[in-house]
C-alpha cells in the first residue's frame, strides 16, 4: 500500500511539472473535411509584418504543410480549396499563489517558559508568491475558400521558457503538431 501511495505522489508531481501546451479547437459541424483535397496559405499571413515574411511565418508554413500533407492534402498555391493562416502572440503573465503555512504560536507554555511551543492549536499565516512569465499563443486557422468561412481553428497556449526561445523551430513544430493532433482528419497510415 505504501508503494502505491509513493507512486501516486510521484505521478502527480510529474503531472504538475508538465509544461505541455494547452490546445482548444473549434470546428464547423457542417464542414465535410473528406471533400477537400488541396490547401494553400493566406496572403499575407497573420504572422507576416510590414510587408515581409518573417522567419516565424516560414517555420509555421513548413510545419503546417507537413501536417496537412501527412493527412493526404496536396499543396496548391494557385487553386487551393482550403487556406491556412496563423496568428501568434506573446504575453506577459503573472501568477499569484497564496498558501497557508504553519508558524510558531505565541502560547505562554508551562509556567511562562518555552513560549510558543505549546499552543493549543496550530497557527497559520498566508504566504504569497508572485511569478512572472511569458505565455505564447498560436492560432492555426483553416478556411474554406469557396464559402469564405472559417471551418477549423486550433489555439495552442504554452508557458515559454528559455529552452523554448533557444530552439524556436522545435517549439513551433511541437505547437503546430499539438494543434493538428485535434484536427478532424487523421494522418494517413
Amino acid at each position: 500500500m505504501k508503494k502505491i501511495a509513493i507512486a501516486l505522489v510521484m505521478a502527480l508531481s510529474l503531472a504538475g511539472c508538465a509544461s505541455g501546451p494547452s490546445v482548444q479547437i473549434m470546428s464547423d459541424p457542417q464542414a465535410n473535411f473528406a471533400s477537400y483535397r488541396t490547401f494553400g496559405f493566406a496572403q499575407p499571413l497573420g504572422t507576416d509584418r510590414n510587408g515581409y515574411k518573417s522567419q516565424v511565418s516560414s517555420a509555421l508554413m513548413t510545419a503546417a504543410r507537413r501536417e496537412m500533407e501527412a493527412r493526404g492534402f496536396v499543396y496548391s498555391a494557385q487553386q487551393p480549396q482550403l487556406l491556412v493562416n496563423f496568428n501568434a502572440a506573446l504575453a506577459d503573465r503573472v501568477r499569484v499563489n497564496t498558501t497557508p503555512e504553519p508558524v510558531m504560536g505565541v502560547g505562554v507554555g508551562y509556567y511562562g517558559y518555552r513560549g510558543g511551543l505549546y499552543t493549543p492549536y496550530p497557527v497559520y499565516q498566508d504566504r504569497t508568491t508572485v511569478t512572472e512569465y511569458k505565455e505564447g499563443t498560436l492560432n492555426v486557422d483553416i478556411a474554406d475558400v469557396a464559402s469564405q468561412r472559417l471551418i477549423w481553428e486550433g489555439v495552442v497556449t504554452k508557458k515559454m521558457d528559455s529552452k523554448a526561445y533557444e530552439n524556436i523551430g522545435a517549439t513551433i513544430d511541437s505547437a503546430v503538431a499539438a494543434a493538428f493532433a485535434k484536427f478532424p482528419v487523421s494522418p494517413a497510415k
